[in-house]
C-alpha cells in the first residue's frame, strides 16, 4: 500500500471515529453491547403499561395547556382555521380568554405553561454533538419536558433506507418505531406525510421541528442524549397514544405523523418525563428501558 493509501485510509478511520463518538450514543446496538457496564442506566419493564412514570391523562393536560397558549398567541397567522369557527376555537378566543395576551415565542410559551423552558446546545458530554437543556425555570419531577418527533413506523412497515447511518430511530416497546431525523430522506418523508394528511383548514402535524426554531418548544427530544454511569439519567421515555378527544385544531403541534394514512392506530407519540427536580443549566439525560419477561 501506497503512502497515498495509507493516508487516505487513516483519515477516513479518524472520520469514522469522530462520528462513532458522537453516534453511538443514540445507537440501540451500542447500548446493546455496553448493558453490562450500565446496568444502573437501564429500567426494566414488562408491558408497555408499566412504562408510565405519570398517568396519559397528566401528560395529554400538558400539552393541551401549552398548545392552546401557542394557538391563541398565532392564530392571527391562521386565517383558514380562524374562518372555521368551531366551538373549540370560539372558546378559546372569547373575550375572556384573550384579554391582555400578547403574541409570545414558543419558549416563552413554555416558561409562562409550566415553568420552564429546554432548547438544543452543544452537549456537555465531550463527542456527543447536540443536547438538550434547561435554560430557565425549574423542572419539577414527573413532568413532561420534550417530545421525540418524527415519523411513526408500525412492525410491518418499510424503514430501511431511512434507518441507514441513522441515530435517530427510536423503537417503542412493541416494536413501533419513530424516525426523528430532521435531515435527508427522513425529512422528506415527514413532509410528504405531514401535507398528506391535511383535513380541510387543519392541519394534523407540525413541520416546524424539522427547522431551528420549532414552533412546538417540546419538539428537541430527538437530541437528548442517552444517560451513562457518568452522566446520571434525569429524564425517561414514556409512550403515549393521543386520545381521539384531543382537539383536531391542536393537532398542528404534534411532531408526529403516521408513516401510512390509513393507519387505524392511534398516533403513537413519545414523551420525556422528569425523574427528579431539574434546574436552569442542567442537561437533560435519558434512561433507555429493557423488556423483560
Amino acid at each position: 500500500m501506497g503512502k497515498r493509501s495509507l493516508w487516505m485510509l487513516r483519515g477516513t478511520l479518524k472520520t469514522f471515529q469522530e462520528k462513532w463518538k458522537s453516534y453511538r450514543h443514540r445507537f440501540v446496538p451500542w447500548i446493546a453491547l455496553n448493558l453490562s457496564k450500565n446496568e444502573k442506566t437501564l429500567r426494566q419493564v414488562k408491558e408497555r403499561s408499566k412504562d408510565k412514570q405519570v398517568p396519559d391523562e397528566e401528560v395529554s393536560q400538558t400539552l393541551l395547556k401549552l398548545f392552546t397558549v401557542l394557538l391563541r398567541s398565532h392564530l392571527a397567522d391562521y386565517g383558514e382555521l380562524r374562518a372555521a369557527h368551531t366551538h373549540f376555537l370560539r372558546q378559546v378566543t372569547s373575550e375572556e380568554n384573550i384579554k391582555g395576551w400578547i403574541r409570545v415565542s414558543g419558549a416563552d410559551a413554555m416558561l409562562q405553561c409550566m415553568g420552564f423552558c429546554v432548547e438544543r446546545k452543544p452537549s456537555t458530554v465531550p463527542s456527543a454533538g447536540t443536547g438538550v437543556f434547561v435554560t430557565k425555570g425549574f423542572v419539577p419531577k414527573g413532568a413532561t419536558v420534550a417530545m421525540y418527533p418524527g415519523t411513526v413506523y408500525q412492525v410491518f412497515e418499510p424503514i430501511l433506507l431511512q434507518s441507514i447511518r441513522n441515530p435517530f430511530v427510536f423503537r417503542c416497546i412493541d416494536g413501533v418505531l419513530i424516525d426523528g431525523n430532521d435531515k435527508g430522506i427522513s425529512k422528506i418523508v415527514y413532509k410528504s406525510c405531514s401535507g398528506r394528511d391535511r383535513v380541510g383548514p387543519f392541519t394534523m402535524s407540525d413541520t416546524s421541528w424539522l427547522t431551528d426554531s420549532p414552533q412546538n418548544p417540546l419538539a428537541v427530544g430527538q437530541y437528548v442524549n442517552n444517560c451513562s454511569n457518568e452522566w446520571p439519567a434525569n429524564v425517561c421515555y414514556q409512550e403515549y397514544d393521543v386520545p381521539d378527544l384531543f382537539p383536531i385544531e391542536l393537532h398542528r403541534y404534534l411532531p408526529n405523523v403516521n408513516y401510512r394514512q390509513d393507519s387505524r392506530r392511534p398516533l403513537r407519540c413519545v414523551v420525556l418525563v422528569s425523574l427528579r427536580d431539574i434546574t436552569a443549566g442542567e442537561e437533560l439525560f435519558s434512561n433507555y428501558y429493557t423488556v423483560v419477561h
